[in-house]
């Protein structure tokens, strides 16, 4: 989730390229959001961990490994362990040179404080019947790729992935709200048909930090976040939305979170 103080840049305009993503420092984002398991992520993974339990213990249960994708993953894990049971292979796509270098970090062993967030996962069934090691799968199955994600037009197309995580990317990367659509548009496209998939977004987002650095935002809220998945997730029986209330103790600059998680038609 992005913290930090929004200030007065937030007035501005600024589109994705504009950005400055090279500065983007992922270990004061790491300190500043999951040094420590907040409550907020907590809620966040007890819904995710309860849809893609439910959607692989009902249809996935007698189809090999599938494959997962973590739309611009930046300095978080947890998107990743929460597809980790069911994947033969999972690809953290992001742009930061940063960013990049973190997760080539964490792939040999990531680091104790992702621990928790597995825990936190593991509270539901699906994830304790996993007799894994954590660490030697993700060691094996995830692969880190560079990409921009509004480089990438995949027009018509349906990708290749069977399960898919976006936190906190379409609506923090950019004031453009054509910008945000197109990004969501890549994350839906590149799930196969019948794929689950979990986003999550910050609401009504002016801005954040990250250390010194200002980085950008669209201000979105359900309506638009609806908006923007009906397409490829038609409506309430295959598309759910749930708003999180605004938490007291983190910035200014937003007004909650919202998750949006269902299966790709």
């Amino acid at each position: 989730m992005d913290l930090g103080s929004p200030g007065e840049k937030y007035r501005l305009a600024v589109l994705n390229t504009e950005a400055s993503w090279a500065a983007f420092d992922p270990r004061a984002y790491v300190d500043a959001n999951y040094r420590v398991l907040q409550h907020e992520d907590a809620e966040i993974i007890s819904i995710m961990r309860d849809h893609f339990g439910d959607c692989f213990r009902e249809h996935y249960q007698d189809h090999d490994p599938v494959v997962g994708i973590d739309v611009a993953a930046g300095a978080n894990l947890y998107p990743a362990l929460a597809m980790l049971p069911w994947c033969k292979e999972i690809t953290l796509v992001e742009r930061s040179p940063a960013n990049l270098a973190y997760l080539e970090s964490q792939l040999e062993s990531y680091d104790e404080n992702w621990d928790q967030f597995w825990a936190a996962l593991c509270q539901n069934a699906e994830y304790r019947a996993y007799d894994g090691d954590p660490r030697e799968m993700s060691r094996e199955v995830v692969r880190v790729e560079s990409g921009n994600l509004l480089d990438v037009d995949l027009g018509g197309q349906q990708g290749p992935w069977s399960v898919g995580t976006m936190f906190f990317v379409a609506e923090s990367m950019t004031t453009s709200y054509e910008e945000f659509g197109r990004v969501v548009a890549f994350f839906m496209r590149a799930l196969a048909p019948g794929a689950p998939f979990f986003a999550a977004f910050m609401e009504h987002s002016k801005g954040y930090h990250v250390g010194d650095q200002f980085f950008p935002a669209c201000d979105v809220g359900e309506l638009e976040i609806r908006q923007s998945l009906e397409p490829f997730a038609g409506r309430e029986e295959k598309l759910r939305i749930r708003r999180l209330p605004h938490p007291m103790n983190l910035r200014e600059g937003y007004s909650g979170m919202i998750v949006a998680y269902g299966c790709r038609n």
